[in-house]
C-alpha cells in the first residue's frame, strides 16, 4: 500500500482532475481522499455531477467516536469496483476542524495496506488554513502539480524550496508536470524547481473535462493519449514510491 499526495503552489493546475484521473487508472484498488481545504466536494459535484448525496465524509470522521481506522469504514463511499472516496469538507470554514485529525488518519490510511488499497490524497492549494500537513510530509510520494509555463513555475519555486528541504520537508517529493514542452521540457522545469519530475500529462482540457466535471468522453477517450499519459504516469509514481522505500531500506542498513 501506499499513499500518494497531490498538491499545487497556485492557480489551477489541475489537483482534482489528476487525482480522478489517476484513481480510475490505478492498477489496485485505491481509496481517493479529498483533502482540499477549500471545501466542498469536487468529485461530487464534478466528476459525479452532483447526483450523488453528500452523505459522510472527513468531518464525519474527525467527529466519530470511534477509533480514525474504525470509523474510516463507515465513510467510504465506492465509485466502482476499484475506486472509492472519502469526501471532503462541505465549506471551507470547516477546514480548520481537521487539524488534530490528519495524523490519526495518516496512520489509519497505513492500515489498509493489509486489504492490498493505494491511497491518492487531493491535498488541494499549499499554504491554506486546514491544509493536510501530516499527509503531505509522511506520505509515500507528494508530488506537487504544476504547469510547465513561466508563471506556474514561478509560483512553484518558492515553495519547492522549502518542501525538498531535509528533515523538514516532504519524504519523497516530485513534480507532475502538465502539459511538458509548453513551453518549457521537464529537465528545465526539474532544474529550475530542484525536483525530480515523476510523470507528465499532456494539457487536454476535453478528456480532462471527464474527470473534471463528468463530461461525455471525447472520441476515442479510453485510447487516447490522456488517458495513456494517466496510466503511464500511475506506473511512473509506482516506481517514484519503489525507489523510495529502497532508499529507506538503503538508509536503515547504513
Amino acid at each position: 500500500m501506499a499513499v500518494i499526495c497531490l498538491t499545487s503552489a497556485s492557480g489551477s493546475p489541475g489537483v482534482t482532475t489528476t487525482s480522478v484521473g489517476l484513481a480510475f487508472c490505478w492498477p489496485r484498488p485505491v481509496l481517493l481522499v479529498e483533502a482540499d481545504p477549500t471545501g466542498g466536494s469536487g468529485v461530487l459535484a464534478g466528476f459525479m455531477k452532483g447526483t450523488t448525496p453528500y452523505d459522510a465524509g472527513l468531518v464525519e470522521l474527525a467527529l466519530s467516536p470511534l477509533s480514525t481506522a474504525d470509523a474510516l469504514r463507515d465513510v467510504v463511499m465506492p465509485l466502482s469496483p476499484n475506486v472509492s472516496i472519502v469526501a471532503g469538507t462541505r465549506t471551507h470554514a470547516q477546514a480548520a476542524a481537521l487539524r488534530d485529525m490528519w495524523e490519526p488518519l495518516d496512520a489509519a490510511l497505513r492500515e489498509l495496506e493489509a486489504s492490498g488499497q493505494d491511497v491518492i490524497v487531493d491535498a488541494g492549494r499549499l499554504g491554506l488554513t486546514g491544509s493536510p500537513q501530516q499527509l503531505l510530509d509522511s506520505a509515500d510520494a507528494t508530488l506537487l502539480v504544476t504547469r510547465a509555463d513561466l508563471p506556474s513555475i514561478s509560483a512553484a519555486r518558492s515553495w519547492a524550496e522549502t518542501v525538498r528541504q531535509p528533515g523538514s520537508g516532504w519524504r519523497h517529493p516530485g513534480l507532475l508536470l502538465i502539459g511538458e514542452g509548453q513551453p518549457y521540457r521537464d529537465t528545465e522545469v526539474s532544474k529550475v524547481l530542484g525536483m525530480p519530475v515523476v510523470a507528465d500529462l499532456p494539457d487536454d482540457p476535453a478528456a480532462g473535462a471527464v474527470y473534471h466535471r463528468g463530461a461525455n468522453p471525447p472520441r476515442h477517450f479510453e485510447t487516447g493519449p490522456y488517458v495513456r499519459g494517466l496510466q503511464a504516469a500511475a506506473q511512473s509514481v509506482q516506481a517514484h514510491v519503489s525507489r523510495g522505500r529502497f532508499a529507506l531500506v538503503e538508509e536503515a542498513r547504513r
